[in-house]
């Protein structure tokens, strides 16, 4: 059974960090990504890794900000958020895929996590 889970969500001021966990079990997988969406606006990608090379990938909107990374042995993928903006404000999600080539579109992906709720003050 797959299970795709987030943490770390929260309250936080604008300019501050946060760090977003994702766990998940029950496949191999060979590529992990973060999206976004807020009220009101479709889901977006925020960022990506491979699992076997560790490439990433980003939202230019997020570039410089934020960093995702993996842990192997852990099968668990941060989500570094730094330096964020009242626009960063969305609840997160933990996406997983099985396929060749992990990218920047929610299609991409198989299975998802419920969400993780990021609220930035100003």
């Amino acid at each position: 059974q797959v299970h795709v889970g987030e943490s770390g969500g929260g309250l936080v001021q604008a300019g501050g960090p946060l760090r977003l966990s994702c766990a998940a079990s029950g496949r191999i997988f060979s590529g992990y990504a973060w999206f976004r969406q807020a009220p009101g606006n479709e889901r977006e990608f925020v960022a990506g890794i491979s699992w076997t090379g560790g490439r990433t990938f980003y939202a230019d909107s997020v570039k410089g900000r934020f960093t995702i990374s993996r842990d192997n042995a852990k099968n668990t993928v941060w989500l570094q958020m730094n330096s964020l903006k009242p626009e960063d404000a969305a609840v997160y999600y933990c996406a997983a895929t099985t396929g060749a080539t992990p990218g920047p579109r929610s299609y991409d992906y198989d299975y998802w996590g419920q969400g993780t709720r990021v609220t930035v003050s100003s």
